[in-house]
């Protein structure tokens, strides 16, 4: 298996459906590597613990996490399932970004963003990256979210160890469009 392909496995077990193959992760969200590997050997999906930890490390998204002691692994964030993994609310910036593709754009402006299946909407720290996450999706569009003005208004916000802001919910008097 490719490392793109395994990558790509690895977001689906660790963030949504470990029962594809088995696989039990606690409720941070870790796996053992060990059972891991076994468990996708045996699934037709064979790797090793050497290519297992250079897709961690080479990941542009930093999506996943290898344990200190280099025994298990977990997914960073984006979790549609219901895990744990430690973060502590944190004072955002003054604005964050959301990317999205502009056919979603309508939706939005009627309710606000929602984490919808996953535990958190995602935001970024700066227009660049949220163009690029808007334009996995199509023709991207950039919004503005107002994220201190929102913490003051009592909303919480956690920062994943890859950099990416996460909150429960956007509405939309704190959303504005980027042109």
């Amino acid at each position: 298996m490719n490392n793109n392909k395994l990558s790509r496995f690895l977001s689906l077990v660790l963030r949504h459906k470990p029962e594809e193959i088995d696989l039990h992760l606690d409720s941070e969200g870790w796996a053992e590597i060990s059972t891991l590997l076994q468990k996708l050997a045996e699934h037709g999906k064979r790797s090793t613990k050497e290519q297992l930890f250079e897709v961690v490390t080479t990941n542009d998204k930093a999506r996943f996490r290898i344990s200190d002691d280099g025994t298990r692994i977990r997914a960073n964030q984006g979790h549609s399932i219901d895990i744990d993994i430690g973060l502590r609310p944190v004072k955002p910036p003054a604005i964050l970004y959301h990317g999205t593709a502009e056919r979603f754009l309508k939706s939005i402006q009627q309710s606000g963003l929602s984490s919808r299946t996953r535990q958190h909407v995602h935001l970024s720290s700066d227009i660049a990256t949220a163009k690029k996450v808007g334009m996995r999706h199509g023709s991207p569009a950039i919004l503005f979210v107002e994220a201190t003005r929102m913490f003051e208004a009592g909303f919480e916000f956690f920062q994943a160890e890859n950099g990416v802001w996460l909150t429960k919910e956007v509405p939309l008097r704190f959303l504005d469009r980027h042109s």
